[in-house]
């Protein structure tokens, strides 16, 4: 089974443009700015008109407090909050109480 995206504002590093992008067993096989992609009848296919479409977010600086102050974040609530958001990797800098760098 594929996923077909139809209609979406792409956001890429060619620029921003509409169109459709296919992926098959997780991985992007074909981007067609102006749309016009075909699928099959098992194809799980996304309207996407109105909505952007764009890489997974890098953040290269959380906090997530965990050891040593759970109840301002933990890796669980933090990770599972990045990830709502489109955040696909994350660097945690750790400024803990206690410490956990020497």
């Amino acid at each position: 089974m594929a996923t077909l995206i139809r209609n979406a504002t792409i956001i890429c590093d060619s620029g921003t443009f509409v169109g459709d992008v296919k992926i098959i067993e997780g991985v992007i096989s074909k981007i067609a700015r102006n749309g016009g992609l075909t699928f099959e009848s098992t194809d799980n296919v996304i309207e996407a008109e109105g909505l952007h479409l764009l890489p997974g977010i890098i953040d290269p600086q959380v906090h997530f407090r965990d050891p040593g102050q759970p109840e301002k974040e933990t890796l669980g609530t933090g990770s599972a909050a990045a990830v709502s958001g489109g955040v696909t990797s994350f660097l945690d800098m750790p400024n803990n109480n206690p410490s956990i760098t020497s």
